[in-house]
């Protein structure tokens, strides 16, 4: 199951000769690492159980999603982009793209491999519905339900995963190579596509950028994928512009939210702020965002609209709607301080 390989070392350019990788399914190095006996201090058994992931079922919110991405996906091959076994998929970890990915066991397309640096559960059930044929990753992490299920039925899964390290897994060569669909999941995006996939209101660590940033520039197809509200839908999750910037405009081609998908390729920024709007907001915030970025817009700017410090009140029949000073997500509440909207710690106004 493991490919092991390290690049080796030239004179003239140390690490740095092509991979020989071409395909998901390839092997170009060796089953396990080797290590010096003289370097083993010790060898310890353990019967500890692994950390499982807690993985919540699909919900009508991400069913949308994934039906969004499949019949995008399905236009692309219509018109020649794809075949119909598509590219090598990716996907990024924790519910939403878990439960995003589960969604292509219902789409027309078969004999799918995977080129990612995570596998969970949807890759088996992808794997047992017939769809995924290989998957090649650095790393699984399964829930308790599925790690059961796997490890009882290893051998009908073996020849189906290749394990590398990650540093292969997650090369820039590799994932340019294969032209890899990477669908990576986002906190917030803004209505110029830059993405925040780390940080709550822009200083508390939600998670690592993972593997994120890796396959969103190399990518053949970059996707990123979010619900249009959070907080119970006391925020919109398309928002005027991000907290914190983990991948750049430039790095995203496609937003995708249970409202509907926006394919930003080739838009100029202003584009791409009124299709994300009309496609990935929620309808709630929909003439909220329209008027910020009609005021932006009137401030000048040939392309994106400088930050506003903070926004006047934009008033609705019983709500104020404000943008943080420091965050610039945007809130509805009562009237008060333009950092209302956020629930940290805020410096004084």
């Amino acid at each position: 199951m493991h490919d092991i390989f390290v690049p080796a070392a030239r004179p003239d350019r140390p690490g740095r000769q092509p991979i020989g990788l071409s395909a998901p399914a390839d092997r170009i190095g060796g089953g396990a690492i080797f290590v010096p006996k003289a370097r083993i201090a010790a060898i310890v058994l353990s019967d500890m159980q692994d950390s499982f992931a807690a993985l919540s079922a699909p919900d009508p919110e991400t069913a949308a999603i994934a039906r969004h991405i499949t019949d995008f996906l399905a236009r692309e091959v219509r018109r020649g982009a794809l075949s119909p076994s598509l590219r090598p998929l990716r996907a990024g970890i924790g519910t939403i793209a878990n439960a995003v990915l589960n969604g292509f066991a219902d789409a027309p397309f078969e004999g799918m491999t995977m080129y990612s640096e995570v596998l969970q559960d949807s890759a088996f059930d992808l794997m047992d519905a017939g769809k995924l044929d290989i998957a090649s990753a650095s790393s699984i992490t399964l829930s308790a339900r599925r790690h059961r299920d796997v490890m009882a039925r290893f051998d009908h899964y073996r020849d189906r995963l290749v394990l590398r390290p990650q540093e292969i897994s997650n090369h820039p060569e590799i994932v340019r190579r294969l032209g890899v669909i990477a669908i990576n999941t986002a906190l917030e995006v803004d209505i110029y596509g830059n993405v925040n996939s780390t940080h709550v209101m822009g200083s508390h660590m939600m998670n690592g950028i993972g593997g994120s940033g890796d396959f969103a520039r190399n990518a053949g197809l970059s996707i990123f994928v979010t619900k249009s509200l959070a907080k119970n839908g006391a925020v919109t999750s398309v928002v005027p512009m991000v907290s914190h910037v983990d991948h750049t405009e430039h790095d995203v081609d496609v937003l995708v939210t249970e409202q509907g998908l926006a394919d930003l390729r080739g838009l100029a920024p202003r584009e791409r702020a009124v299709d994300i709007m009309n496609n990935c907001a929620h309808p709630d915030w929909r003439d909220d965002l329209d008027d910020y970025y009609r005021r932006a817009c009137h401030r000048g700017g040939q392309t994106g609209p400088k930050r506003y410090q903070a926004l006047p009140a934009l008033e609705a029949p019983d709500v104020i709607l404000r943008s943080c000073a420091c965050c610039g997500r945007l809130g509805r509440g009562a009237i008060g301080p333009t950092n209302e909207a956020c629930t940290h710690p805020h410096p004084s106004s």
